[in-house]
């Protein structure tokens, strides 16, 4: 059966909180701190208008949400002392939020602000690296990841990031997609990448990310450079190395229009993610479990993202019902 990703009616709403949602598939890592969490909601499809909701078990939460049977329900990224006024702020989750429908570099058909499972299999595969590098160059572990409803949620709660300011990560997220660019040796041989005085794992990242996004490019891609430059990186593009040597792309794409293209390339790397979501420490995001309206999909905590597919995993039963 082909699913078809369209908004979901009052009545199909309420047969999802009514039949299949239960308070008890919301994550662990919200219920344990929900007393001290903001929640938000959108009633009408609007926006989320009403909030500081805050609620003392799991139990209160669910029988406002069976008897409300919202459009969306959110939850803070954000601990505080008193959530219902969103002060005494304590940590936040820091989090990288994939959407399908924003990927820079998206290679599907879908019109804007649609999704596909193309474009979410694209999103799934950003998601990976994201979570490779957060683990293998950063030692994090408390990771949990979030299909969203159209994209990918993914929520860190090691304490030694939730704690940390706007600005670090900020930097932590130009580390973590390689917007940084390094220092390019532009000599008559044209040989490196080189790691110059950035720390080592800017010029690895920005490497991959580079290699990813420039893989993914179209002739019709919109990226800011000339058409020629665009046309002759599609032309080249095989000659690019997935270590550090790209000796023999730069000497076809020439020492000075190398530099255009990778400040280019830097710009499509930051915006794999949202960086507003990443930074902001007082963020809402979609409820674990509850209904995406827009799309008729389950916002869904994942446990296996190697074999998660949400057209598998992440439709309600009334989609299924449908005529």
């Amino acid at each position: 059966m082909e699913i078809e990703l369209k908004p979901a009616t009052k009545y199909e709403r309420k047969i999802f909180y009514k039949e299949e949602w239960n308070y008890k598939d919301i994550p662990d890592f919200i219920t344990e701190s929900i007393t001290s969490r903001e929640f938000g909601f959108d009633h009408i499809g609007n926006g989320p208008n009403d909030r500081y909701k805050v609620f003392r078990d799991g139990l209160h939460l669910g029988r406002f949400i069976k008897v409300k049977q919202p459009f969306a329900a959110y939850v803070s990224v954000a601990y505080y002392n008193k959530p219902q006024r969103r002060e005494g702020w304590q940590m936040s989750e820091l989090v990288f939020d994939v959407d399908a429908k924003d990927i820079p570099v998206r290679t599907c058909e879908c019109s804007e602000g649609q999704v596909c499972d193309k474009c979410l299999n694209q999103a799934k595969d950003i998601v990976l690296m994201i979570n490779d590098t957060l683990k293998s160059d950063l030692g994090l572990h408390n990771i949990n990841m979030v299909y969203s409803g159209r994209g990918y949620h993914v929520r860190v709660l090691d304490e030694n990031v939730m704690e940390a300011s706007s600005d670090l990560r900020g930097d932590i997220v130009q580390y973590i997609v390689g917007a940084k660019i390094p220092q390019i040796n532009t000599s008559s041989d044209a040989t490196k990448l080189k790691p110059s005085s950035i720390p080592y794992g800017y010029p690895k990242n920005f490497i991959k990310w580079s290699r990813y996004s420039i893989d993914h490019l179209t002739k019709d891609t919109k990226i800011d450079v000339n058409r020629k430059l665009l046309l002759d990186t599609l032309k080249y593009r095989s000659l690019l190395s997935e270590f550090d040597y790209w000796g023999p792309f730069i000497a076809k794409i020439g020492p000075r229009r190398i530099n255009d293209l990778m400040n280019a390339i830097s710009r499509i790397n930051m915006g794999i993610t949202d960086t507003k979501v990443s930074i902001d420490l007082k963020r809402i995001l979609r409820l674990p479990s509850t209904l995406h309206s827009k799309v008729s999909m389950k916002s869904t905590l994942i446990k296996n993202i190697e074999t998660f597919d949400p057209f598998d995993d992440a439709v309600p039963e009334f989609v299924y019902d449908r005529k």
